[in-house]
């Protein structure tokens, strides 16, 4: 991906080196009581399809904090920013406020424009005309390492 400026640290350029699939089982999966194992394959998931849909405007973020665990995105996931997707309301996006980045829900309502953290620990961030802010990106999706 071609860039006019230099990433700023912590955020992760995205690259498609090979692709890669690896088999859909076609039926879901209960999280409670086991279901028999069936012999049935969808087609094969592709991550960088399911993951990516503009490479060319998509990049990654390493989350710290916890303002957005009621969103399901908790620290260290790794966020997925798609530059090219315009913000609206209810959108969660990584904002550039006073210099630094953070993600919040985006939120519009008679004039006003906010940034809303899903956890209620947080404020909300009241934007104005004198506010330094920049949308960088909409979250498009929060991926959680397990183990």
């Amino acid at each position: 991906m071609q860039h006019d400026l230099e990433l700023p640290k912590g955020i992760i350029e995205v690259e498609k080196r090979w692709t890669a699939s690896v088999p859909l089982m076609a039926w879901p999966v209960t999280c409670g009581f086991p279901s028999p194992a069936d012999d049935y394959l969808d087609r094969p998931l592709d991550f960088n399809e399911l993951l990516i849909v503009n490479p060319a405007s998509t990049f990654a973020v390493r989350v710290i904090g916890d303002s957005m665990i009621d969103a399901g995105i908790f620290p260290k996931d790794i966020a997925v920013i798609d530059r090219s997707v315009t913000a609206i309301d209810r959108h969660i996006i990584l904002a550039l406020l006073g210099g630094e980045f953070t993600i919040k829900r985006y939120r519009q309502k008679d004039g006003r424009v906010w940034l809303q953290a899903e956890n209620p620990a947080y404020t909300n961030i009241l934007l104005n005309e004198d506010s330094e802010f920049e949308v960088w990106g909409v979250v498009t999706r929060s991926i959680r390492m397990l183990i």
